[in-house]
């Protein structure tokens, strides 16, 4: 893009896992990126992501709320709303519905005043035990806890609204795993804690099956990399007639135990896996099998092939031995 025609856009949860690598991917691209985020005093990681990429300005998430219900913005091309609490184990229902539905809705009506095109983070999480299938036309759908709930109410309010922006997209992401989520804590994908673990103790620790038909680390997830996720985000920034709700994943369900052992082939190490008990807390809304239908997103043209699952474990893990190293 020429320094005439630089596309402005807004990024939230920009110092997030996922929107630093979509922040830092779109900046390199040429877009003028605004960045919105809640940071604490402790978030050291959170405030090293925004040094990741270039951004414009950067607004608190409570101070952009407010200029949003002013329809005091400056003017920008799109907002990809990528802010949410993506704590699955959160009870807090009105915290959530609060935080990630409530916002949500606000800036999708801010979207729709201002002609401003609207793209935002929906969750796998909204498919539940997976018993009505992962088709992102689904809509008769029962998720296992709060967060996948009021990701899914926002999905269904949208999915009604008759008045919409000039170009909305929601995306259904899968397993992410990759650079910058070091913050996330529990909420880590495997990779980073099981990196961890192996530099430690040699071992990695998986959670047993308690369902028949799953063995031990046989329960299966569609693991995606957070570079495919920023390349899904720019492909519909660059086709403004594109909308709907997409599922964004590979495509194929892969193992616990195949990335237990990729992990340990891109550690140059030999395989040591234990099997440990799930928390109570955790039994009744695991997800034993998920599987993204990516034929709407290749319907829609993205024809790019996703990272397997192997290749985004070794970039990973280089990143994580050198986080100075582009992974």
């Amino acid at each position: 893009m020429s320094e005439s025609n630089i596309k402005k856009i807004i990024i939230t949860g920009a110092a997030g896992f996922i929107g630093t690598n979509v922040a830092k991917h779109l900046s390199e691209k040429g877009y003028s990126v605004v960045a919105v985020d809640y940071l604490k005093d402790s978030d050291e990681v959170k405030k090293k992501n925004l040094e990741a990429f270039k951004y414009e300005k950067y607004y608190d998430r409570d101070e952009f709320l407010e200029l949003v219900k002013r329809d005091a913005l400056p003017p920008v091309e799109a907002i990809v709303h990528l802010g949410a609490d993506t704590n699955t184990q959160e009870t807090d229902t009105e915290y959530l519905l609060k935080n990630n539905t409530e916002y949500t809705k606000e800036l999708f009506l801010y979207c729709v005043r201002n002609n401003v095109r609207f793209l935002y983070a929906s969750s796998a999480a909204t498919y539940g035990d997976g018993s009505k299938g992962y088709s992102d036309n689904e809509r008769n759908l029962k998720p296992l806890n709060p967060y996948g709930l009021s990701k899914h109410l926002f999905d269904e309010w949208c999915l009604e609204q008759t008045k919409k922006p000039p170009q909305w997209a929601g995306f259904k992401f899968f397993n992410v795993c990759g650079p910058h989520e070091e913050h996330k804590g529990t909420m880590a994908s495997v990779v980073y804690k099981g990196f961890h673990e192996i530099q430690k103790t040699e071992t990695l620790k998986l959670f047993k099956s308690y369902r028949n038909g799953y063995n031990n680390g046989k329960q299966k997830r569609d693991f995606i990399f957070v570079a495919d996720i920023a390349s899904v985000i720019l492909f519909f920034l660059d086709h403004p007639e594109k909308t709907g709700i997409f599922n964004v994943g590979t495509g194929q369900a892969r193992t616990f135990l195949d990335l237990g052992h990729a992990l340990f082939k891109a550690l140059g190490k030999k395989p040591n896996i234990e099997f440990i008990d799930m928390p109570e807390g955790l039994k009744d809304q695991y997800q034993y099998f998920t599987e993204a239908d990516i034929g709407k997103l290749r319907s829609a043209g993205y024809t790019k092939e996703f990272t397997s699952l192997e290749e985004g474990v070794r970039k990973y893990v280089v990143w994580l031995k050198n986080k100075n190293t582009i992974a």
